[in-house]
C-alpha cells in the first residue's frame, strides 16, 4: 500500500509567496515597518545631535554621556520613551507632502 505524503498539492498553480511579502503586505500602514530602532536613533543623533534630542525630548539617555548603544538599551526597557522617540522620528522623516510626491 502506498504512503501518502503529508503535504498536498493544494499551492500546484499558485505562485509561491515568500516571508517578505507577507512582511511587506502586513503592516502597508506602518511607516516605522522595517526600520530598526537602532537606525531610527542614528538618523535622529545625525539630524538633531544629542543636545537637539535632548532639548525635543528629555530623557536622560540623550543628556548624559549620550551614546547610540546606551539609548538603545534604555529606549527599548521604556515603552513611553520608544514611543516619543519612534513619534519624533515620523514627523521628522515620514511626514506625507499633502499634494503628493514630485
Amino acid at each position: 500500500m502506498p504512503v501518502q505524503s503529508r503535504h498536498t498539492n493544494d499551492h500546484v498553480g499558485q505562485a509561491p509567496t515568500s516571508q517578505a511579502d507577507q512582511m511587506s503586505d502586513s503592516q502597508p500602514n506602518n511607516p516605522l515597518h522595517g526600520i530598526t530602532l537602532a537606525t531610527i536613533v542614528e538618523e535622529l543623533e545625525a539630524h538633531y545631535g544629542w543636545d537637539g534630542l535632548a532639548e525635543r525630548i528629555d530623557i536622560n539617555c540623550f543628556k548624559s554621556n549620550p551614546s547610540v548603544k546606551s539609548s538603545l538599551k534604555f529606549l527599548r526597557k521604556t515603552p513611553w520613551a520608544r514611543s516619543k522617540v519612534e513619534a519624533l522620528y515620523i514627523a521628522t522623516f515620514k511626514q506625507q507632502n499633502p499634494w503628493g510626491q514630485r
